[in-house]
């Protein structure tokens, strides 16, 4: 699920935020995948599907997505049309930083999570003004005139204050704009809220009512990855963060779920590329493939 051979070659995101401006007119190969850093998909023309956590999106130009940290997803192109779009990678620490009190900037992609719909749909003239916003990025990004990098964070800044306020409105056909499972989006809500249990395929299936080879085969379709693959890369993304915060290495693996701590060191190297010590001890990030999405 996790490409590692993307490490070294397009890297963390270690800056507050990062814009690429992309044009592919060749099929894009890509794994399931996760950024430990949240992503704007601004799309501008081309044929694209985004699949997020099971639920797909086709996309409509000047569709913004919103990527929320840690969600697993999946852009697909068709490569008869040019893919033109702007991805904007955002540090979460950055936006806590940049939030006052009463304006918390990451709270876009919280309502995003709440709804289960990660996509805006810019109406009229709100289209011509989200290209422009997503425009002064790119543009006072690439600029080494004085003062550009303040200017950069001003214009990132405004992005996700006119998002923030937009997106609070939803608007009347949104829920129109994604296809999902029902079925499978409750196997992986309860997935998500038992993560620290015995999370077996014959448990799941007799919770909700199907056969093992059923519920496996329904779900890769849904989800593009096994019912064991997502459920060890939750609980490593949930140990990921309690190591963060300071919780000791053991104790955050057996609250994540892993009974077996060899197990879980094999499964952290293999996804971080480094211990979950060494993690501990810094600034860690998943390596990003957006720079292709």
């Amino acid at each position: 699920m996790l490409d590692r051979s993307e490490i070294g070659k397009r890297g963390y995101l270690h800056e507050d935020y990062r814009l690429f401006s992309l044009r592919d007119s060749r099929a894009i190969k890509l794994d399931y995948h996760y950024h430990e850093f949240d992503k704007l998909v601004f799309h501008l023309a081309g044929r694209a599907e985004y699949h997020i956590e099971g639920k797909s999106y086709p996309l409509q130009p000047m569709d913004v997505l919103l990527v929320s940290r840690n969600m697993i997803h999946l852009p697909v192109i068709d490569p008869s049309q040019s893919y033109e779009r702007m991805v904007l990678w955002i540090n979460r620490d950055f936006l806590s930083r940049s939030s006052t009190e009463d304006a918390d900037l990451a709270s876009c992609f919280t309502l995003a999570a709440q709804r289960d719909l990660c996509l805006y749909r810019p109406q009229g003239e709100d289209r011509a003004r989200y290209r422009a916003l997503f425009s002064r990025v790119r543009e006072a990004s690439s600029s080494t005139e004085f003062g550009a990098r303040l200017l950069a964070d001003t214009c990132v800044l405004q992005l996700m204050i006119a998002l923030n306020r937009d997106i609070r409105t939803p608007l009347p056909d949104s829920g129109a704009a994604c296809r999902f499972d029902p079925k499978m989006e409750e196997v992986t809500r309860y997935i998500r809220e038992h993560l620290s249990e015995r999370l077996s395929i014959d448990r799941l299936a007799g919770t909700f009512y199907l056969s093992r080879y059923y519920l496996m085969h329904r779900f890769k379709a849904a989800y593009g990855c096994t019912v064991h693959q997502y459920i060890q890369q939750k609980r490593l993304q949930e140990a990921a963060g309690k190591i963060r915060q300071g919780v000791p290495v053991l104790k955050a693996a057996e609250e994540a779920g892993f009974g077996d701590y060899s197990v879980f060191l094999r499964a952290f190297r293999a996804a971080y590329g480094c211990s979950p010590r060494a993690a501990g001890r810094s600034q860690f990030g998943q390596a990003g493939q957006a720079a292709r999405e």
